[in-house]
């Protein structure tokens, strides 16, 4: 018995499985009345063959997808979302969400992704598939029930740990670019490898993902940034010519510069590494942005000192300035998320700063009321940036932060400055001196500020009061009577 067959007599039991679910149930049992022949098909059997968590079933009906779905929809007793301009119906039961399609043939126009569909057959719908990994089909026709169609040998490049193409790989990706990216994000998320001639189709293609909106490019980077190790999705886009073509700051972080026999570190291989190590530590999303983009301006700030060899003075602040047109251009949202970002590179060497000196509560005070609820992330972000390959220092580092670590919680219990806001508001600076708002109450409340970080006073109304009045004489002001 060969490893394929044995392979699929394992499956045939969680197949089986799958098919007797109520939904499952209610599909195979409509298809056969109907007596039109429908598939399971794409993603949902791959991950099923990986053993990996899947909800998302997508089926393919050799006929009308939406009159199938309908039937389904009302045996279940569940609503059907139907998209005509597509061909598509979409349902969902409390275990998964099912989306049906009728088996259709595309062909492309050079400057479109839009396909122009006719119908098809199973057959037709398979040739049209990204990769053979996502072209394998479960049977659910009373002839066949449960059998997998496999006409590119799938099951093979699965075990092989190999992304494919179809048919050839420049028609493929040629006629939908998006391929491309896909491509390198199965890749980074399986931990595969794509075969040497539809990669090298990929970098002759490059250039056709113009005609790719920001929108689904930017849906792509996502899933490689939350790949286990994102740095293998950012490698191909590099190797691949992609990077440059839609995201030309990161591209420019690559390679090492030598004068005077000094050279710097090659900063994209640098923050591939800071984004592997914080993909090992957290799950979220823009935390690993933060880490792809944090030394996103050491291009632009390099410059050669005859002493200190390469500098990179004030890329953090640079950098800063930078996130929210890569944001634009990347389609990513301008809101809260993106201001984190930037906050985190502004900061990121505050806390290494710190570890390298003595440290003393007015800089973690500032730290502090700076970072707010983010600290902790930030400091996650900096022990990640520790990628000496000698031990010795990183283990330094580290012990250093432990010490940052320590400050903080010392600080924050005594003096509470995280998210802090001044004691003493304007509307009770403006009652007290009876004006309206103006620079004044700005001065005040700022100078109040400053004291609390500083520990001039404590971060106390009583205290911040007094302060007040010091700082109003200081501006002339006079109370109210």
């Amino acid at each position: 018995m060969d490893k394929r067959t044995v392979l699929e007599t394992v499956l045939r039991d969680e197949i089986m499985q799958l098919l007797s679910s109520p939904a499952l149930d209610c599909i195979r049992e409509t298809v056969q009345s109907e007596n039109v022949r429908a598939y399971i098909i794409g993603g949902y059997v791959r991950d099923l063959i990986l053993q990996r968590t899947s909800s998302d079933i997508d089926i393919v009906v050799e006929g009308s997808g939406i009159d199938v779905a309908e039937k389904v929809a009302e045996k279940l007793g569940v609503q059907v979302n139907v998209f005509k301009n597509f061909g598509t119906a979409m349902l969902r039961t409390r275990e998964m969400e099912i989306e049906f399609v009728g088996a259709r043939k595309e062909s492309y126009r050079r400057e479109s992704r839009k396909p122009i569909v006719e119908n098809g057959s199973l057959e037709d719908d398979q040739n049209r598939r990204d990769f053979t990994i996502n072209a394998l089909a479960i049977s659910l026709n009373r002839a066949d029930t449960g059998s997998l169609v496999d006409p590119f040998d799938g099951i093979g490049d699965l075990e092989r740990k190999l992304i494919r193409t179809p048919q050839n790989p420049d028609i493929t990706f040629s006629d939908d670019p998006l391929r491309m990216m896909r491509a390198i994000r199965f890749a980074s998320q399986l931990n595969f490898s794509i075969v040497d001639d539809t990669f090298e189709a990929i970098q002759r293609n490059a250039g056709r993902i113009e005609i790719i909106s920001g929108e689904r490019i930017c849906d792509e980077l996502n899933k490689i940034i939350m790949s286990e190790k994102p740095s293998a999705g950012f490698e191909l886009l590099e190797k691949s010519g992609l990077l440059k073509l839609i995201f030309p700051q990161l591209a420019l972080l690559q390679g090492v510069e030598s004068k005077n026999g000094m050279k710097h570190k090659d900063n994209f291989e640098h923050t591939l590494q800071v984004l592997d190590n914080v993909a090992d530590r957290s799950d979220s999303l823009w935390l690993r942005w933060a880490a792809l983009l944090h030394d996103i301006a050491k291009p632009a700030t390099k410059k050669f000192d005859e002493t200190a060899g390469w500098t990179f003075h004030g890329h953090e602040f640079i950098g800063s300035k930078m996130i929210p047109g890569i944001f634009k251009h990347l389609k990513l949202p301008l809101n809260d998320r993106m201001r984190y970002v930037q906050k985190l590179v502004l900061l990121h060497l505050r806390p290494i700063v710190l570890a390298q000196e003595e440290v003393s509560d007015s800089a973690i005070r500032r730290l502090l009321f700076d970072a707010g609820d983010d600290i902790d992330d930030l400091m996650l972000l900096c022990d990640a940036d520790i990628t000496s390959k000698n031990r010795k220092t990183v283990d330094r580092h580290l012990a250093n932060f432990q010490l940052v670590r320590t400050k903080l919680k010392e600080i924050e219990e005594k003096d509470a400055v995280r998210n802090f806001q001044p004691p003493v508001s304007g509307e009770i600076i403006m009652k007290t001196y009876g004006i309206g708002p103006g620079r004044e109450v700005g001065t005040i409340k700022n100078a109040i500020k400053e004291a609390i970080l500083d520990g001039i006073i404590k971060n106390s109304y009583d205290e911040a009061f007094q302060f007040m009045k010091a700082e109003a004489e200081k501006l002339g002001l006079k109370q109210a009577q």
